[in-house]
């Protein structure tokens, strides 16, 4: 596949620096842009594909029509993940090539387990499995949960590249990487092939800025509010340079935008950044020249009122949160739920399909 590059912000510093882009979206026609921007790979998750389908209804409705036909006993569930499914193999199919020439290290298109089975790591293990089948280039996310946890390690073991996502902690990142790292050496001690597995750790900096600022208002803290802005960014350095110090082979990603220094501010890691098209819309039509700030520390005014907020801390030191404590934490039960939701959203839209209102 020829491609067209548009110079930008983004492509300088996907050629010039160690960081790669991906986009945060399977929409085929977003990825084949986010491609010339310089993009290596791709990432999804439930709320994501439920846009992406319902953004294309000309195309997705009747395809679900059609499903349903070719799958007469399959549950409302079972047909919007063949959705879910063939959608990913789209834009699987536009990294390919990619994935070719980096040898699995990039070029992947991500397609996250079912929400629903998080309470079973076998059954996300096995889901797992069975989605990295669906084509060579797939990697497949699996949430930083307790039961998580230990279905990261299980997968990378039998050799699915994994993706972790619910993960928006230091404690949560380093917990995961460690796992992949248990997997990726069991794998080796039997003598079969890593070589071509490409993990990830995804730190959602976005969202947990989103909790931080809800604990804030809940709280009444009184405080400077620009320096909300930068606690994703913070626990996303900290994370990066925990996994450097560790030797860690998965690299941090990330994920869940909410202003361009959640790419800015990371230019020059080994590490992937994930935005939505819009912000790399946005970063790419401005005028900024991309330097290596993975280095620079967050500014130490911004650190005191960060860290005089106690949630803060448990996410951002390494032990500030315990495997057992990570599913009580405010951003992973607000995630997972709007996850659950994004479900239920697609079963909806699939009963409308199969059985709409007389």
């Amino acid at each position: 596949m020829s491609i067209e590059y548009t110079p930008g912000p983004l492509l300088e510093a996907a050629r010039n620096t160690p960081t790669a882009l991906w986009n945060d979206s399977a929409d085929p026609d977003e990825l084949r842009q986010s491609i010339s921007f310089g993009g290596v790979g791709a990432t999804c998750n439930p709320s994501i594909a439920y846009t992406c389908i319902t953004k294309r209804k000309d195309k997705w409705l009747p395809r679900i029509a059609e499903i349903a036909e070719e799958m007469p006993q399959a549950s409302e569930s079972e047909i919007g993940w063949q959705a879910v499914k063939e959608l990913s193999l789209e834009a699987a199919a536009l990294l390919e090539p990619i994935f070719e020439r980096e040898n699995g290290r990039d070029g992947r298109l991500s397609i996250q387990t079912d929400p629903r089975l998080a309470r079973s790591a076998k059954a996300l293990a096995d889901q797992a499995e069975e989605f990295s089948k669906l084509t060579k280039n797939i990697i497949v996310k699996i949430p930083a949960t307790e039961v998580g946890i230990a279905a990261i390690e299980d997968a990378t073991y039998r050799g699915v590249s994994v993706n972790v996502t619910v993960s928006f902690t230091v404690p949560q990142a380093i917990t995961a990487g460690e796992a992949i790292e248990r997997g990726l050496k069991r794998r080796k001690a039997e003598g079969k092939d890593t070589s071509t597995m490409g993990p990830v750790v995804t730190l959602m900096g976005g969202r947990l800025d989103d909790w931080i600022k809800i604990v804030a208002k809940r709280d009444g803290l009184f405080l400077d509010p620009g320096h909300l802005e930068w606690g994703g960014v913070a626990a996303l350095k900290r994370a990066y340079h925990e996994f450097q110090a560790r030797g860690l082979r998965a690299r941090v990603l990330s994920a869940a935008f909410r202003n361009v220094m959640h790419w800015s501010e990371l230019v020059g890691g080994d590490l992937v950044v994930s935005p939505p098209f819009a912000w790399q819309e946005i970063i790419n039509k401005s005028d900024y020249k991309p330097v290596n700030r993975i280095d620079e520390p967050v500014a130490p005014e911004i650190m005191k009122t960060l860290q005089s907020i106690p949630e803060f801390v448990r996410a951002y030191e390494p032990d500030g949160l315990t495997p057992a404590e990570f599913d009580a934490f405010g951003a992973t039960r607000r995630t997972l739920r709007g996850f659950l939701q994004a479900d239920a959203d697609l079963d909806e839209l699939v009963r409308n399909v199969i059985m709409p209102q007389p």
